[in-house]
């Protein structure tokens, strides 16, 4: 006889889940009280907010591809969570969230903090759109079929986060069930479906008879930690890849046939090349609108006539944006596996893409004749371009980096070479503010030996100090990098392009003198208990990022930088009905006739 949190925790402890984040509440102090007895397989922390716990769990999966879980009580405790829930959710990490609810013998009475005015202990329906699944089991004897369930859903295909809603009596009430043993479940089914061999056998013929060819790679490519195959079969056949930032790394961009970001805010020859090629390989990408350049032919992409081969394990998204010359739904290592098989040995088109390969050499010399005198720049407050170069210069090549949501963002993507996998977390998808702010901490404890820092805004920041306090309450060294520019640069940059710098609500500005006023962050991390250290020159920069790094304890960076000084885009995005910006290097690029 085994109460439900027993039966949770047993569960969550034969999955092997190291962690569960959380806050306490009155709906959940029953699952709290059997975590108390199983400290040996799993270690609750407590966070100051749901929203950091969420995130945690997230950037967690993101570096381990395996789930925790979070705790929340019922009412406000779990209404805190959605932000991290979509976040997830957009960016496929899978994470389960248990939620708390009231006791059903007083389902649909307006019990304290019940919501219940459409349906009973309705919390599910809050979350239904952001995650793939929620189950709500009345009994204590229904939670072993859900448990199992929630697993098998939240990492077979696409992850993704999953929701069990737990009913305040179901974590004491006792119940004679057996445990399921998560191996007898899962272990004989694979997710990792492949292409038809047809299928596969044109892509090859596609890719040898093209002049141009392309691989594109997203967050689908790493999530199947697919790098080697990646790696293996562009070097086999010479084709030079572009990436989305969520499958950075998936082949080491410093690798000569790595080209970089496509989108507005990408680089030049990786737009350049993605609207120039004549086949493009797409490896689990969605095609949004920033790496799409929302879509406007010419400026990230000309699909057709370039011929679209679209794989992705969720089938939905083939064909969303574009249309697909052929259509592969299947898991990107799988059918890299298949491609690798099928094309054993290089053929002769691998040599006649050499002129291809110099057109890229090309375009990637003039944009860094463009951008490198930014990366010495000895200006005050500093160039953005400078903290991403000493950034670059500091970081190890298997440190993680997890850019919060804002202008610096932007900055990061564009300039930034990935060496590893899952070495650059973004929120890529929903854009929450607070991700990477509170995500370093789960990205930290997924890999302790690695240098994690988050580089935020001091708007994101704000969002979510309390991650200060819980990192040293459990001794999580990350770091903080706060790319202080008084405002919320991102959308004061759209006031200032879009709407004739008619600037309101974006800067941080004492209203009665129009003094630009931020807290004193450093004080702010001391008063928590961690470090900091102001950083205002250029040259200062880097030393003070590795003697964060070293430090090995909560520290925070207060690092100063112009707040008028935009991306420079290479493509475009569109707010309709606003009119779109042209880029400010290099221009659209339609396909001439007969290409």
């Amino acid at each position: 006889m085994l109460n439900g949190g027993e039966i949770i925790v047993e569960y969550l402890a034969r999955e092997k889940v190291p962690y569960v984040f959380g806050l306490c509440g009155h709906g959940n102090v029953g699952l709290l009280d059997a975590l108390y007895d199983r400290t040996d397989a799993i270690r609750t922390i407590s966070t100051r907010h749901e929203q950091t716990a969420g995130h945690m769990a997230d950037a967690y999966f993101r570096v381990a591809h395996r789930p925790v879980a979070t705790l929340t009580s019922c009412g406000p405790g779990s209404a805190n969570l959605p932000i991290a829930l979509a976040c997830a959710f957009m960016d496929s990490s899978a994470l389960l969230a248990i939620t708390a609810n009231i006791p059903t013998s007083q389902f649909n009475r307006a019990a304290f903090q019940e919501t219940y005015r459409h349906f009973q202990a309705d919390f599910p329906s809050v979350i239904r759109p952001y995650v793939k699944r929620s189950w709500q089991p009345t009994r204590t004897d229904m939670l072993p079929t859900a448990l199992r369930q929630a697993f098998a859903t939240m990492l077979g295909g696409r992850p993704g986060p999953v929701n069990l809603d737990v009913p305040f009596n179901v974590f004491k009430e006792p119940a004679e069930v057996d445990i399921p043993e998560p191996g007898a479940w899962r272990a004989g089914i694979s997710s990792r479906s492949g292409g038809d061999p047809d299928a596969i056998h044109r892509v090859v013929e596609l890719l040898r008879g093209a002049r141009r060819p392309l691989i594109y790679v997203g967050h689908g490519v790493t999530l199947s930690e697919a790098g080697d195959e990646l790696t293996a079969f562009a070097r086999r056949l010479r084709i030079p890849v572009i990436f989305s930032p969520n499958g950075f790394g998936a082949l080491d961009m410093a690798d000569p046939l790595a080209v970089g970001f496509v989108g507005r805010n990408g680089v030049f020859h990786a737009n350049e090349a993605a609207r120039t090629c004549d086949v493009l390989l797409a490896l689990g990408v969605r095609f949004d609108d920033r790496s799409s350049s929302s879509w406007i032919p010419g400026y990230s992409f000309n699909i057709p006539p370039t011929r679209l081969i679209h794989v992705d394990i969720d089938g939905e998204e083939i064909g969303r944006n574009y249309p697909v010359h052929l259509g592969i739904v299947g898991d990107a290592r799988t059918v890299l596996r298949q491609l690798l098989a099928a094309t054993e040995a290089p053929g002769p088109e691998a040599v006649a893409h050499d002129a291809w390969l110099a057109d890229i050499a090309k375009w990637r010399a003039q944009w860094e004749e463009f951008v490198r005198p930014h990366e010495t720049s000895e200006a005050e407050p500093m160039h953005p371009q400078r903290v991403v170069q000493a950034l670059r210069a500091v970081m190890p090549d298997d440190g993680i980096i997890l850019p919060d949501v804002g202008v610096h963002h932007n900055w990061l993507v564009q300039f930034w070479r990935a060496r590893r996998p899952q070495t650059l977390l973004n929120s890529w998808g929903f854009g929450a503010m607070g991700f990477g702010v509170c995500g370093v901490l789960g990205a930290k404890l997924a890999a302790p030996d690695r240098p994690c820092v988050t580089v935020c805004g001091d708007g994101g920041f704000m969002m979510r100090p309390d991650v200060l306090c819980t990192a040293v309450e459990y001794d999580i060294p990350a770091v903080w990098v706060i790319w202080n520019n008084f405002a919320y640069g991102g959308i004061r940059d759209i006031q200032i392009g879009m709407f004739a710098k008619r600037e309101i609500a974006t800067s941080f500005v004492r209203e009665k003198d129009g003094r630009l006023v931020n807290p004193d962050f450093v004080a702010l991390a001391r008063a928590c208990g961690a470090d900091g250290i102001r950083v205002e020159r250029p040259g200062d920069l880097a030393g003070a990022i590795e003697h964060a790094i070293k430090a090995n304890a909560p520290f925070v960076l207060d690092v100063h930088v112009d707040r008028d000084i935009r991306p420079p885009a290479v493509g475009t995005w569109e707010l309709p009905p606003l009119p779109y910006g042209e880029p400010a290097f290099g221009k659209r690029r339609l396909p001439r006739e007969g290409e």
